[in-house]
């Protein structure tokens, strides 16, 4: 297995509130793991909110007692997310904090996934397919069918989210577990990259590279190329 992730600050922000953690190595019982995080607030906090939830996942994953990955993960987030809260309610400079979060980890034949918020996974070998579902406004009206997905990229509400880590108590994550991939790849990104380039585009950009870190840096010129107006994260993993 080879993976690698890159983050830019984009063409428009002054500071990049997203993180990402890459380890093919095993942390703990799982033998890898791989996190994206997007995060939201004011001055800082976006930026403390996605370090700090990251940081904790993997410390609560590196001492699991149990080796059941979905256990494990959905431990790790309850505890991420208590953590925020805490750090939310400590300072009025991190009031209203909070991130997304997309985590993955391919344990034999199976990828575990979990997703809070418009962060992704993608798998994409001879298409492009999004596994993890946005929890956001325009999805909600998407699925209703009072939106297509068109007018929803572009739509003025397409950044308000209905589920984050770190603004509720009991923010629960979406989990969902696939069959590894052969001769494919695993995208995990922010909606800096998503919302710059279509899905099309970055289907054609990963396949049309075989090198993933060659893959990444193009994902990212890409959406800088096309306005760069967030931070963007992108992660490409072979499984």
């Amino acid at each position: 297995m080879i993976a690698y992730g890159k983050t830019d600050i984009g063409a428009s922000r002054k500071m990049n509130q997203d993180y990402f953690y890459v380890s093919t190595e095993p942390i703990g019982s799982l033998p890898n793991i791989f996190i994206v995080a997007d995060g939201m607030g004011g001055h800082k906090a976006g930026d403390v909110a996605s370090r700090e939830a990251v940081n904790e996942i993997i410390s609560i994953i590196s001492s699991a007692a149990t080796k059941d990955p979905v256990s494990i993960m959905e431990a790790a987030i309850d505890s991420a997310n208590k953590k925020l809260l805490e750090k939310s309610r400590s300072a009025p400079e991190f009031e209203g904090m909070g991130t997304t979060l997309v985590m993955a980890a391919v344990c034999n034949d199976i990828i575990y996934i979990a997703n809070i918020g418009d962060s992704r996974l993608y798998v994409i070998d001879d298409e492009i397919r999004q596994i993890t579902r946005d929890h956001s406004f325009v999805q909600e009206m998407v699925t209703l069918g009072k939106l297509d997905k068109k007018t929803a990229k572009t739509h003025e509400k397409k950044n308000y989210l209905t589920r984050a880590l770190g603004v509720e108590e009991g923010t629960i994550a979406d989990f969902f577990e696939i069959k590894s991939i052969k001769g494919g790849r695993i995208l995990m990104c922010s909606d800096g990259l998503t919302n710059m380039v279509e899905d099309d585009d970055i289907k054609s950009i990963v396949s049309g590279r075989s090198d993933i870190r060659e893959a990444v840096k193009a994902l990212i010129e890409a959406a800088n190329k096309n306005g760069g107006m967030d931070n963007i994260t992108a992660v490409l993993i072979e499984p």
